[in-house]
């Protein structure tokens, strides 16, 4: 099948690693900082409860996840521990570095790669990966490029709407929301996330 001719379905049937960017992705974009005595800083972020129970889906599917964003953030690799991340690459300029590196660890090509982004620092890997994904709230450049766009926005459940479209796409979201919600199935409680005890 020539690649000019693959649907977003068909592209989605390839991907085996899932990778998001964070901040606008996997959360709305804000970054809130509280000053406190010592001169420092606590940064706040707000994550979507849908999409970290979507990883476990993905994970239970048999999906490898990563985060690869530019800035460093505790909160990333707190919430990133939480969800069980294969792979966490913070403080990414050049953000096909991390992907390279994640090819060679995966033994993949780029076609099996999706990724999820929404700001111009995304376009080097969404113009390689086999699946560009833009969130609803992605800027007109990132769009333009995606070939799937998320139903709702960063930090709104657009990682889990990434994550239902890959699922229906291999034609096993359903059965695999049911070995999900199975009490004995233990599968699905390995691939389940914690219980946001940091």
């Amino acid at each position: 099948m020539a690649a000019e001719t693959l649907t977003a379905q068909d592209r989605a049937r390839r991907v085996r690693v899932l990778l998001y960017d964070v901040d606008g992705v996997l959360t709305n974009g804000d970054i809130t900082i509280i000053p406190n005595n010592d001169g420092d800083a606590v940064e706040v972020k707000s994550f979507s409860a849908h999409d970290g129970l979507g990883i476990s889906l993905a994970r239970l599917a048999g999906l490898k996840i990563g985060f690869i964003t530019k800035r460093n953030s505790q909160v990333v690799a707190i919430r990133a521990r939480d969800l069980k991340i294969d792979y966490v690459f913070q403080g990414q300029s050049h953000k096909m570095d991390a992907v390279d590196q994640i090819l060679a660890a995966e033994g993949c090509t780029l076609e099996e790669l999706a990724y999820v982004g929404d700001d111009i620092i995304d376009l080097p890997v969404m113009r390689k990966v086999g699946l560009a994904i833009a969130t609803a709230n992605a800027r007109p450049q990132i769009k333009a490029i995606a070939h799937y766009i998320t139903p709702l926005a960063g930090g709104a459940g657009a990682g889990r709407d990434a994550i239902d479209f890959l699922l229906e796409s291999h034609g096993i979201l359903a059965r695999t929301i049911e070995q999900y919600l199975d009490p004995h199935n233990a599968e699905a409680a390995r691939a389940d996330i914690g219980v946001g005890n940091m």
